[in-house]
């Protein structure tokens, strides 16, 4: 079967189901108007739970970008995927997430009523979710992202940095990686200029060949922002200030 284009589902209303989900040692039922009703939801559907792609930059770029979707107008992430609840259960706890809710569309009655449910039975895989993201307001699809219909499990559309520039376009997030130790009181005096600045960062712990290998330095912290090596403490506060400026 193709895959719908996105003016296919954009104005479709989801349908009423019901979904299980396993929380614990429970059994909880929600329904599409649970999960989506008086709402405006980013919902994310991928091929399954634990492989690599998904697990690895789909899902957690959707999770470390919470806050700006939360400032975008976005109520709730969900990711969608045809697994089971107890499958659905430990990929939650493996990844870690705090700002997803992890939909089991088991019978892929979701998936199929969208038009998503593809054939990975030459993975061995049985019926699976095409990968897709959409912004559902109150039930009803306002925008899609559907991957192009082509070989393999193309990754290009759906991700978390091209739905919040949809949502958002004039105020992409920042990907801030400080590089630091502990006792290192430039290091905590960065760290408080981003804190100040309202600026989201990363924290890796440093060691001589990381910092050689980074940025030619030896000295705590180093400040990366975007892909581009800011440097120190000092520097930062001068990036802070050209930024706040401009």
């Amino acid at each position: 079967m193709s895959i719908p284009t996105a003016s296919d589902l954009e104005g479709t209303v989801l349908p009423a189901l019901t979904f299980r989900f396993r929380e614990g040692a429970a059994w909880v039922e929600r329904t599409t108007a649970d999960v989506f009703a008086g709402k405006r939801v980013v919902a994310f559907a991928l091929p399954g739970a634990f492989t690599p792609t998904c697990s690895s930059s789909h899902v957690p770029r959707y999770d470390e970008l919470a806050d700006a979707f939360g400032a975008a107008g976005i109520d709730e992430l969900v990711v969608i995927s045809v697994n089971d609840p107890f499958v659905m259960e430990a990929w939650e706890k493996d990844q870690g997430t705090t700002r997803v809710t992890y939909l089991p569309d088991g019978n892929g009655e979701l998936t199929g009523a969208l038009g998503m449910l593809v054939d990975k039975g030459d993975l061995r895989f049985g019926s699976r979710s095409w990968r897709y993201a959409m912004v559902v307001d109150d039930g009803v699809v306002e925008k899609a992202f559907i991957e192009d219909d082509v070989p393999g499990d193309p990754f290009d559309v759906s991700d978390a940095d091209t739905v919040l520039a949809w949502l958002s376009p004039t105020d992409a997030p920042l990907d801030v990686v400080l590089v630091g130790r502990d006792g290192c009181s430039h290091c905590v005096r960065a760290k408080g200029l981003l804190h100040d600045a309202g600026i989201a960062f990363e924290e890796i712990a440093s060691s001589p060949r990381r910092l050689k290998a980074l940025s030619g330095r030896t000295s705590t912290p180093q400040i990366w922002v975007g892909g581009d090596h800011i440097g120190g403490a000092d520097e930062l506060e001068v990036w802070l200030s050209a930024r706040a400026a401009a």
